[in-house]
């Protein structure tokens, strides 16, 4: 089916909002709420945890930490080669399809001095370790370091981590659930079952536009990281909906997928680092307007934490706290990248101390 019309950006704002969760809270399962978005990224243990309360409506800390305990949800090496957070069989179903991406990273890293090493026999030694226990990879480097003595054991420590399906374990009492330095698991022995060979990198293709269409191939392919990955989408292509955009690209959608009216309003929003609502599209004008992307995308690769206004990114947060007396006193720090009027900065506020409460639920006192 096609249409004619353009898609204006506030309609692709507005739409990826809403299957984002991000256009209004629901009540929903956070194993629900993880697959609907498509995955959390989770380079470190907080975000998760910030990104379901923007999105979940009720949410608390122990649901999420609840859900993985129970090994429902899972945290591993997956798109563009980046931790995530997904639930279990999200994990099973598309760590062999992101294999290709992976193998790429290690080859690209090591260059020609990848045929120095056995990779079967550097793979065999780290499952043995880790079947053993679950444990650092610093304490692998060092199991590797005695296995084969001589081997630069940090490139083993890699081909590891990108050909070894592999999850980090969580810690009991950890506030965030995972230790900043978590122990990892072969993925088949703390789930339970094997991880296949071979994926279906059009069913992956299918799950991203429902968490981030309408959207292009290109945008698929910049998700996932897949080299493929325009390629998969245009293979699709007779099964999809297609429209355009306001430059004349085609977005591929799922059929029956609806979209939101541009004219509908968007509350302000927390985004923690790395909300993958700002990495998963080429275009990234859909959620940034380009003169605040030199504020979010800077060459150390690291994405602050970000607040949204009228549905875009308006600015960044931090939180700061001090201890005094022996009693925590936190503040929320917000920059506005332009100025904002008085019924945003009013939501700002609101919405900034119900945050802080959720991040540090023992502080004796809170600022904006």
């Amino acid at each position: 089916m096609n249409a004619s019309k353009p898609l204006s950006l506030r309609t692709l704002n507005r739409t990826t909002l809403a299957r984002q969760l991000l256009l209004r809270r629901e009540k929903v399962k956070v194993a629900t709420a993880v697959q609907r978005v498509a995955g959390l990224q989770a380079q470190i243990p907080r975000p998760p945890f910030i990104g379901l309360w923007s999105r979940v409506d009720g949410f608390r800390r122990a649901d999420l930490i609840r859900a993985i305990d129970r090994r429902d949800i899972v945290r591993g090496t997956l798109m563009r080669g980046t931790i995530h957070l997904v639930s279990r069989q999200d994990f099973i179903d598309w760590r062999p399809v992101i294999q290709p991406v992976l193998t790429r990273v290690m080859m690209s890293v090591l260059g020609k001095v990848i045929a120095q090493f056995d990779l079967d026999l550097i793979v065999a030694a780290a499952r043995t370790r880790f079947d053993a226990d679950a444990c650092t990879f610093a304490e692998l480097r060092e199991h590797l370091r005695e296995e084969m003595p001589g081997v630069n054991e940090r490139a083993m420590a890699l081909i590891v981590r990108m050909l070894l399906p592999l999850v980090l374990t969580p810690e009991t009492g950890q506030r965030w659930a995972y230790h900043a330095a978590a122990d990892f698991a072969v993925a088949r022995s703390w789930l339970g079952k094997e991880i296949p060979t071979a994926g279906e990198p059009e069913a992956l293709a299918l799950r991203y536009l429902a968490a981030f269409g309408p959207a292009t191939g290109q945008d698929f392919q910049i998700w996932s990281g897949l080299p493929a990955g325009r390629a998969v989408m245009n293979a699709l292509r007779p099964k999809l909906r297609i429209f355009r955009d306001e430059e004349g690209r085609d977005l591929f959608d799922l059929p029956k997928a609806s979209l939101v009216d541009d004219d509908e309003i968007a509350p302000v929003r927390f985004l923690p680092e790395y909300d993958n609502v700002l990495l998963a599209h080429a275009d990234r004008s859909r959620m940034v307007h380009d003169d605040h992307r030199k504020h979010l995308f800077t060459k150390n690769l690291l994405i602050p934490p970000s607040f949204l206004v009228d549905g875009f990114v308006a600015g960044l947060w931090k939180v700061e706290s001090k201890i005094k007396a022996k009693k925590r006193h936190v503040r929320m720090v917000l920059k506005p990248f332009s100025k904002l009027d008085k019924r945003a900065r009013t939501a700002l506020e609101e919405e900034s101390e119900q945050l802080l409460r959720f991040i540090e639920p023992d502080a004796e006192s809170y600022m904006v």
